[in-house]
Formats: structure tokens, C-alpha cells, sequence
């Protein structure tokens, strides 16, 4: 375990600042060899992770399998593409500019921060972390203390695996990561609220230091009458309830047309049952909530509308049932915030430009789902509203095609990543022109007099 007094944050990060300024992670291989170092220590660290995982959300060890081990796909795609991303891309120079030729070449920005949450404290360290190896970054990771099991194991894993001066963790709460702020980053890199990216931002601001912010917000789930109800319910019924609520895209609210509600209803909570069993307090594949102060939060989010399946709650055990509430206004406590637990609402519409308005009433969230067969419907919804991402006829699977850029859009976050454009997140994409000595312009030399008719022929 790393733990660091705030004393020692400035001279580790200059550490890293002359790693990065040796050269060293500029090569390719080195960067590979790194990579795959990493995805060594993920695997021979399996068992740690899920025990972990389990005392900190009670996490079963499917979903974390699935959800935080599973970022050696991640490794895995960055190995297979970097030697292209690497490579100089060349691009067209205008006739004004022959002879020449014009280039692109990604590098690496230097020094980069990645904050992570507590919700999905592996895979959020590790996966924004793959991004900065391969672009060739020195990275200081800061783990989400309110994970206190995975805080230490992520400080362990990485002691064991790297060299402090080029990837390193600092553990600890408020007064380390304002001291981690206080200081000169490259890049920042955030996972969590938007409350705290405000200040994560406003840190950055003091150094003009760029940031990606992940953040969330209440991304709504349209269900229109044109669907495969059973299909429908059972993807609902799974983003939103795996890992108790609490996913940054998990689906926050459902928006149901008033035909199928009914339903649809029925369905969801057959699914649950399914799912959890009659006592989901009982079940193997049921999480918890992470913290008291998250629990009481959600505790009382359960006092609006009508409470159709769940609802039970257990504060010594950080439980609360998986719950589907009838009867919601837009104006209820419940939606006014990201609930980020396993709490459902439901609002019906009669007409798709209800749903839409109510939407857009709001700040643009993190994700969209539309459950619809209507291609009209879907192009409407597509071109009327805004969100960082949509997925049609499921919940959350966007976020697993690596070609697929991640991010949010306005309140619920700036910039991106997985895949490709964790490798452009973290890199500086230099433009060069390189010319000739034995051809030139000399039309743009002074004196001009004579040449301005020739030089509106030569730019029309």
C-alpha cells in the first residue's frame, strides 16, 4: 500500500516529470511491455479483486468478473492497435502549399492524474490507466477512498508492477486529493459526480490543465408500445439493478407509453423475481450499497409515489431491495438528482413528444435508451434530444464496443474514452508541415506591388 503524506505528492509528481522527461515511454515497446505487465497483474490478481469487491459493495463475483476483470479486453485491443495509433498520419497539403508534405503525429502529454469512483473502483482505475500506458504517459493514480478494500489493493498491484517514478498510486481522503489538485498535471482524468468534477475543473483552471470528465446524470429509458415486452423488461430489469443501482448509465428513470405501462410493469417485476428471487436480500447476485451516507440517500428517495415491488431496506447490511416506484411526478425528490441505487421510477407519456419535452426539460445525460421497433420513432428521438450516448433496444451494452467513443455530453461530462480515443485522450496530436528548399512562392514575399492580381488567382 502506497499511503503518502501530502508533503511527498509534489516531489513524487517531479519524480515522474523526469521519468517522462528521460524519454523512456516514448517507445513502443516499452509502452507494450507495460501493457502487458499490467494485464499480468489484473489476472495473477483475480482472486484479491473479487474478495475486494465483495467487502466494499458486496459485489457478486459474476459482476465482477464481468464488469471489473473484464478490463483485460480493454489491454487486449490496446496491444492489438497501437502500433497503428503510434504512426504518423499523413494528410492532404493544398497546391498553395507544394511541395510538401503534412502530418499528424500523436505524442504523449507528459504527466497525467486519473481520479476514480468508488462505484466501479477496479475497472475505473485500470481501464483510463490503459489509455494513458499506450499513449506514453507517467500516470498518478488516485483511488476513491470510500472503496477503502480496492483503494489498497489498486496501491498494491500497481507497487508490484511499475516503477513509482512512472505509474504510482496515493491513497487517502479530502486533504490528499487537494493536495494531488494543488499540483501541475498534464491531463486530469475524472470519474465520479458532477459536484465534485466542478472542482476537479476549477483545479485544473489554475494551471490551464485539459480534463476528461465522466460524470453521470438521470439518463432516462423511453419505452414505446412497439416492442418485445419480455426482451424489454428483461434488459431494463438488468441495467439497472446489476451492481445495485449504482452505474453511471445504469437507466435512471422510465418514460412508458401509457399502452403498454401496465404491462410492462408486470414484466419487470417478474424479471426481478427471476432475477434476485422472492428476497433479493438472500441472493448471491445482489450487491449492496457502498457507504451509510449513500444508503441514507437513497433511503429517502423511497418516500415518493407508489412502491411496486421492493422497498425493503436494511441500514446495518447497506441493503435495499430492488424497487419499481408507480406513480411518479417530475417534480418528486426522486427526480430531481441522480438516484445511482436500485430505485425505478416510472412516468407514463401519451405521446412520444411528452417524453422528449421532459427530457430536454433536463441536463443532458450520460446515456439514452429507446425501446422501440418504430425506425421513425427512433430517428425522432435520435435528432430531438442529447445525451453522450444512445443505445436502442438495450441498456448499458454501448459501452462495450471499444470503437464506440464513451463519454458525456454538458453537465454529464467532457471528452472520451475506450478503445482508440483513450489512446487520443491522452495524447497530443501534433500537426507538422514539412517543405522543400528547392520550389517556393515568391509572390509572398514583399515588395507586393504588381502581385495581388496573381495572388487572387492563385487562392480562388
Amino acid at each position: 500500500m502506497v499511503q503518502l503524506a501530502t508533503s511527498q505528492v509534489h516531489e513524487l509528481v517531479q519524480q515522474q516529470r523526469q521519468f517522462f522527461n528521460s524519454g523512456k515511454t516514448k517507445s513502443v515497446d516499452f509502452r507494450i511491455a507495460q501493457l502487458q505487465a499490467l494485464k499480468q497483474a489484473v489476472i495473477a490478481h483475480q482472486a484479491a479483486i473479487l474478495s475486494a469487491l465483495a467487502e466494499d459493495l458486496g459485489k457478486p463475483e459474476f459482476e465482477t468478473f464481468a464488469t471489473e476483470i473484464g478490463v483485460t479486453q480493454e489491454i487486449d485491443y490496446a496491444l492489438k492497435h497501437i502500433r497503428t495509433w503510434v504512426k504518423p498520419k499523413r494528410v492532404a497539403a493544398p497546391l498553395t502549399q507544394f511541395p510538401a508534405v503534412a502530418k499528424i503525429l500523436p505524442e504523449p502529454l507528459g504527466v497525467v492524474l486519473i481520479l476514480g469512483p468508488w462505484n466501479y473502483p477496479f475497472q475505473l482505475m485500470i481501464s483510463p490507466l490503459v489509455g494513458a500506458i499506450a499513449a506514453g504517459n507517467c500516470a498518478l493514480l488516485k483511488p476513491s477512498e470510500i472503496a477503502p478494500s480496492t483503494s489498497r489493493l489498486v496501491a498494491e498491484i500497481i507497487q508490484k508492477t511499475f516503477d513509482p517514478a512512472y505509474v504510482s498510486v496515493v491513497e487517502g481522503g479530502v486533504e490528499v486529493s487537494k493536495a494531488v489538485l494543488a499540483e501541475k498535471f498534464d491531463h486530469i482524468f475524472f470519474t465520479g459526480g458532477t459536484a465534485i468534477g466542478k472542482i476537479v475543473m476549477a483545479a485544473a483552471a489554475q494551471h490551464l490543465t485539459p480534463v476528461t470528465l465522466e460524470l453521470g446524470g438521470k439518463s432516462p429509458c423511453i419505452v414505446d408500445r412497439n416492442i418485445s415486452l419480455e426482451d424489454a423488461a428483461r434488459r431494463i430489469a438488468w441495467g439497472k439493478f446489476i451492481n445495485a443501482g449504482q452505474t453511471c448509465v445504469a437507466p435512471d428513470y422510465l418514460l412508458v407509453d401509457r399502452q403498454v405501462k401496465p404491462a410492462l410493469l408486470t414484466a419487470i417485476q417478474t424479471c426481478i423475481q427471476e432475477f434476485y428471487g422472492e428476497d433479493p436480500a438472500t441472493s448471491p447476485d445482489y450487491a449492496r450499497i457502498v457507504s451509510p451516507k449513500q444508503f441514507s440517500r437513497l433511503a429517502n428517495l423511497l418516500q415518493s409515489g407508489k412502491i411496486l415491488i421492493g422497498g425493503k431496506t436494511n441500514e446495518q447490511e447497506r441493503y435495499i431491495a430492488p424497487t419499481l416506484i408507480d406513480q411518479i411526478s417530475p417534480d418528486d425528490p426522486v427526480m430531481q438528482e441522480e438516484i445511482f441505487g436500485p430505485i425505478l421510477p416510472v412516468i407514463e407519456y401519451e405521446d412520444i413528444g411528452e417524453a422528449i419535452a421532459l427530457i430536454n426539460s433536463k441536463s443532458k445525460p450520460l446515456a439514452l435508451y429507446l425501446f422501440s421497433r418504430d425506425k421513425q420513432l427512433q430517428q425522432r428521438v435520435l435528432q430531438e434530444t442529447s445525451s453522450g450516448g444512445v443505445c436502442i433496444n438495450d441498456t448499458i451494452m454501448h459501452i462495450g464496443v471499444p470503437e464506440l467513443p464513451f463519454g458525456g455530453v454538458g453537465d454529464s461530462g467532457i471528452g472520451s474514452y475506450h478503445g482508440k480515443s483513450s489512446f487520443d485522450t491522452f495524447s497530443h496530436h501534433k500537426s507538422i508541415l514539412q517543405k522543400s528548399f528547392w520550389f517556393g512562392l515568391k509572390i509572398l514575399y514583399p515588395p507586393y506591388a504588381g502581385k495581388l492580381d496573381l495572388l487572387k488567382k492563385v487562392f480562388s
